[in-house]
């Protein structure tokens, strides 16, 4: 739902899977000095329908994201994958820099914003570019990772057998990628349905290779040589945040019984 008195952006995201429960999430991409990002997650009984919690659901929606990025780009990216370029210097590209560390031994890493690229390299001890080609040039996995509505990656920078997670332009009029790296790229979604509706860059690709789950069941369905590009766009499943705070509830109540009360 559109605030539009504020250019923001308001969502309900319900899901049950085992776990029920929906995650509230406001989008501002024109914050500055607060995040973007805002969310609560509530958690229900499901034999009873009875509220059981309600958390703080940004730092799950900023680790979910990454991690299901970071199952991507296993899957996804070549595994002598040693360059990793991050367009974006946000709490996206902190989350996703830890995450696919976990998965890809990155002798480099670049980053590239239009205004805190230097601040994040020395936070994070990376590279920081002079432009967003010069991050892309050469690098084996992509992140986009910014709130920009219009295209930042253009395709003819991206490197034979390069592999690009793509998370932000979330609405179906907003583009993070140009048609050079859609009409280029073997594409993978998190769910075709929502992303034929909610990704203006999904829109207008050629076609969907494959969901990332069915890739998961069967990894021959993504990445077919070593010269592919492959792109993930991620636009996030209510069911990763509900099954990500039903993971942090079962872990708080363990503790509290280890503990004891105060």
């Amino acid at each position: 739902m559109p605030v539009a008195d504020h250019r923001g952006y308001f969502g309900a995201m319900p899901a049950y899977t085992g776990a029920l429960g929906a995650k509230l999430v406001t989008f501002y991409p024109e914050n500055r000095d607060v995040p973007t990002h805002h969310a609560l997650i509530a958690l229900f009984r499901p034999e009873t329908g009875e509220p059981v919690a309600v958390m703080d659901g940004r730092l799950i929606t900023e680790f979910r994201t990454a991690a299901v990025s970071a199952i991507a780009t296993d899957l996804l990216a070549r595994r002598d994958a040693a360059t990793l370029c991050l367009l974006g210097a946000g709490v996206q590209a902190a989350s996703h820099l830890e995450a696919l560390r976990l998965v890809r031994p990155f002798t480099e890493v670049r980053v590239w914003s239009p205004r805190h690229a230097a601040e994040f390299a020395a936070r994070y001890g990376v590279t920081a570019a002079a432009s967003a080609e010069a991050a892309v040039r050469g690098a084996d996995v992509v992140v986009v990772a910014t709130s920009s509505p219009v295209p930042v990656l253009d395709g003819g920078w991206l490197a034979a057998g390069a592999h690009v997670n793509a998370i932000g332009a979330c609405r179906p009029d907003w583009r993070e990628l140009d048609d050079a790296t859609l009409n280029r790229a073997r594409l993978v979604v998190d769910s075709r349905a929502a992303a034929l509706v909610e990704s203006g860059d999904v829109m207008a690709a050629p076609g969907i290779a494959a969901e990332l789950g069915a890739v998961i069941a069967d990894p021959s369905l993504g990445r077919t040589d070593s010269r592919q590009v492959t792109l993930f766009k991620s636009l996030g499943m209510a069911v990763e945040d509900v099954v990500a705070a039903d993971l942090v509830y079962r872990a708080a109540r363990s503790f509290s019984k280890e503990v004891g009360p105060p």
